[in-house]
């Protein structure tokens, strides 16, 4: 079934596209949610206008997380947990941390941006994925020290290498 989108829909498309969805989808969720409608020609024609205007915005917001990933690209996260002598964590240093210690630092970046596979569970450093939107992603290094240890002697480790 052919739906006419009043709304950006994630994985589907964005206001004003035509797409084609399963009728079951358009029937119980789509139509009557308001996210879309049956696609006339005086549908198509009343949502021209916001169709250009969302697609500026969408610009404009594309632009500025641009620059969040620029800026963001390369940083370093210096994380102090609990271990044990063998560096192993006692917990795990999860992406909610990982997103504080970057809004510290002044970057706009939510818990949902950081991508790690699984929780580290050790001490070292950690590349990790940031990903502001479908294409804009950028890596950072995640430093994962002891409780016990400075984080001076890490920057001195790093230093010398």
């Amino acid at each position: 079934m052919k739906i006419l989108l009043c709304k950006d829909v994630e994985s589907l498309g964005y206001l004003g596209d035509v797409v084609d969805v399963k009728n079951g989808y358009a029937r119980n969720y789509l139509l009557p949610q308001g996210v879309g409608i049956v696609p006339t020609d005086a549908n198509i024609k009343s949502l021209a206008d916001a169709k250009s205007a969302a697609a500026a915005e969408r610009r404009v917001n594309h632009d500025r997380l641009a620059t969040v990933v620029e800026a963001v690209e390369g940083a370093e996260v210096v994380v102090a947990s609990k271990a044990n002598e063998q560096g192993h964590l006692f917990g795990s240093v999860s992406q909610r941390e990982i997103a504080e210690n970057l809004r510290g630092q002044g970057f706009e970046i939510t818990d949902d941006m950081v991508r790690i596979s699984e929780h580290i569970k050790e001490v070292g450093t950690h590349e990790v994925a940031v990903r502001v939107a479908a294409e804009l992603s950028a890596t950072i290094s995640v430093v994962v020290v002891s409780q016990d240890e400075t984080v001076e002697a890490v920057e001195e480790e790093t230093t010398e290498e």
